[in-house]
């Protein structure tokens, strides 16, 4: 199937013709954003956390230290929501009531699963390092069992889930047109610096050949 199924949860009730249910376009969001925000209930109050994700088909995985309490509650079944914004435009009209943002969002809802099998863990967290940096994996040293032992991936199976975008610009009432005020959208665009060396690293390690004119997850 192209699409997510819908449910009472996904469905759009505000700018509903902004909604998307399309894989390709929650799957593009996913993969270009770095970073998450699930929500979750910790000792039966709200509580939201921002974190590392990424994705290997229909499942979004996070992780964290075995000790947390984040990671503890959710593996014990909390219910949970996942954000996701990449913000695309600051959206300046004639009047103060319709500036607004262009954005991509994916929100999904569900329950976590632990990745239990040693074998699944140590797979997955490599898609999570070739995201950040594809061919890094092969260069590290692999991790020891403590290392994995102390770290917790969780997957939450994309099930419900929808993307909201906006990317129309400027929308003003027909009777602002008028008004002496610049109105327009100020792009924003995300872009990663040159990589700055450890300063004990060893002069004769060159800069990894991913790293040169590197432009992040695509």
């Amino acid at each position: 199937m192209d699409a997510y199924t819908k449910t009472r949860r996904t469905t759009l009730k505000r700018a509903h013709e902004r909604g998307s249910y399309d894989r390709a376009t929650v799957h593009a969001v996913l993969d270009e954003a770095l970073i998450c925000h699930v929500a979750f209930l910790l000792d039966g109050a709200p509580a939201v956390i921002p974190t590392a994700h990424w994705r290997e088909g229909d499942v979004l995985y996070i992780h964290g230290s075995s000790a947390s309490r984040a990671i503890r509650a959710l593996e014990d079944g909390s219910p949970a929501s996942i954000a996701v914004t990449l913000t695309d435009g600051l959206v300046l009209a004639r009047s103060g009531y319709n500036h607004s943002m262009d954005y991509r969002s994916v929100v999904i809802y569900g329950t976590a699963r632990k990745v239990a099998d040693e074998a699944d863990k140590l797979a997955t967290l490599q898609t999570f390092m070739e995201k950040v940096a594809p061919g890094r994996w092969d260069e590290l040293r692999a991790p020891n069992a403590q290392e994995m032992k102390a770290t917790t991936v969780l997957a939450f199976d994309l099930k419900e889930v929808s993307a909201k975008v906006r990317d129309k610009g400027v929308e003003d009432d027909p009777e602002d047109m008028d008004e002496p005020v610049w109105a327009g959208v100020v792009p924003v665009r995300r872009s990663f610096g040159a990589p700055e060396p450890d300063p004990q690293l060893a002069t004769d390690i060159a800069l990894p050949g991913y790293l040169k004119d590197y432009k992040g997850p695509v």
